[in-house]
């Protein structure tokens, strides 16, 4: 067992396979007989990823309110949070997808600060192949604005590790023009390709993950002006929602059937989704059983990523909306969702219980730590 405990933080876009590969890494380091607490972050509270994590039975604490740089003190509250529950070997945190800047402002200060409690690992950071190949302009199609885009571009360039996650996606002809790019852009980062969903190429990521130190060098130059225009230009939508029905109904239907009806108003406005994910638990499942949709473009398929084996009469539906829209519109768009699709199934009603919708604030990191 490690002497100090392992600090792992994976980074990358908004969509690009972070709360995938963090349950497989937990799931890989408690074969291995360590002890595994996660801790997830976002601009507000109630988070899918949180859900899913706690429901496959790790230790999971949320951080919401902003970025692990501007609640720095909260994530050591949370660490310090999960060493009292379950005195974790490893701890693995999954930075919201709009931060950037995390070397400078979250594991320099945490080696400095706390560097007898903790080692810490190379920052990986995810990146999708498709949504990385439309911003370096290798393929048309949808894309953010040049100032989400500079959030996107950043988050590769402080990498150790950059990640071409969801390799199964794109051809090898694509895969190896995209590592071109990448190794020609950001040449201190080893570029490595796995697949998640698929569980290839994870096991020589983790063995880094676990066995490296993370690069010493100067953080790079961040313009916190156009990082916070960036943020400001992307609208958050959290929500709960409990659904009821006197009669069954098919739950994993209801998902894709929202996901799509949300996805197609979106797509009239001209919206760039950027990431679209909701969990559904039924009340009469048993602990964990939870069915889950994902959407990381306006022009992708909506996927289950879990199902549901039985029919339900109800239970609780969490919806996390990222995209480049105004908030409201994004609202609109799920409550008018709601309407549609649950009239599609008799007996059913959905009752918006709570939601949040807002334009992420300036970043105003806790601490920033110069040369190294």
């Amino acid at each position: 067992m490690p002497t100090k405990a392992r600090y792992i933080m994976i980074g990358g876009f908004l969509g690009a396979g972070k709360t995938t590969t963090v349950g497989r890494l937990a799931r890989h380091l408690t074969d291995q007989g360590l002890r595994v607490g996660l801790i997830t972050n976002d601009q507000a509270g109630g988070l899918v990823d949180t859900k899913l994590l706690r429901g496959q039975g790790y230790a999971t604490e949320e951080i919401a309110g902003g970025c692990f740089c501007c609640r720095f003190n909260t994530l050591v509250d949370a660490a310090n949070k999960l060493s009292d529950q379950s005195k974790p070997d490893v701890f693995i945190a999954e930075p919201v997808g709009s931060c950037t800047d995390l070397v400078a402002t979250v594991t320099y200060p945490l080696r400095r600060m706390y560097g007898d409690a903790f080692t810490i690992a190379p920052l990986s950071v995810l990146v999708d192949p498709v949504r990385a190949r439309r911003v370096f302009g290798l393929d048309a199609g949808g894309t953010f604005s040049n100032k989400v885009a500079y959030i996107f571009k950043k988050q590769l360039e402080e990498a150790d590790i950059i990640v071409i996650s969801k390799s199964d996606l794109i051809g090898q002809t694509e895969r190896e023009e995209l590592r071109a790019v990448l190794e020609r852009e950001f040449p201190l980062a080893r570029i490595v390709t796995a697949s998640p969903r698929e569980e290839t190429g994870l096991a020589d990521l983790f063995v880094q993950l676990m066995t490296d130190e993370q690069a010493r060098r100067n953080p790079m130059a961040v313009d916190y002006e156009v990082y916070a225009d960036g943020e400001a230009l992307l609208g958050w939508l959290n929500a709960t929602v409990t659904l009821k029905a006197t009669e069954e109904f098919e739950a994993n239907d209801f998902l894709r059937a929202l996901a799509t009806d949300v996805q197609q108003r979106l797509q009239k406005d001209g919206t760039e989704i950027a990431h679209f994910k909701m969990t559904y638990s039924p009340d009469d499942g048993i602990a964990g059983e939870l069915a889950s949709i994902n959407l990381v473009r306006s022009d992708y398929i909506p996927e289950l990523g879990m199902e549901l084996d039985e029919p339900s009469e109800g239970g609780q539906l969490i919806v996390n909306l990222r995209a480049e829209a105004d908030p409201a519109t994004l609202m609109h768009a799920v409550q008018a969702g709601l309407t549609a699709t649950a009239a599609q199934f008799p007996t059913l009603t959905a009752k918006l219980e709570h939601e949040e919708h807002f334009r992420p604030g300036k970043p105003t990191p806790t601490h920033r730590d110069g040369n190294q």
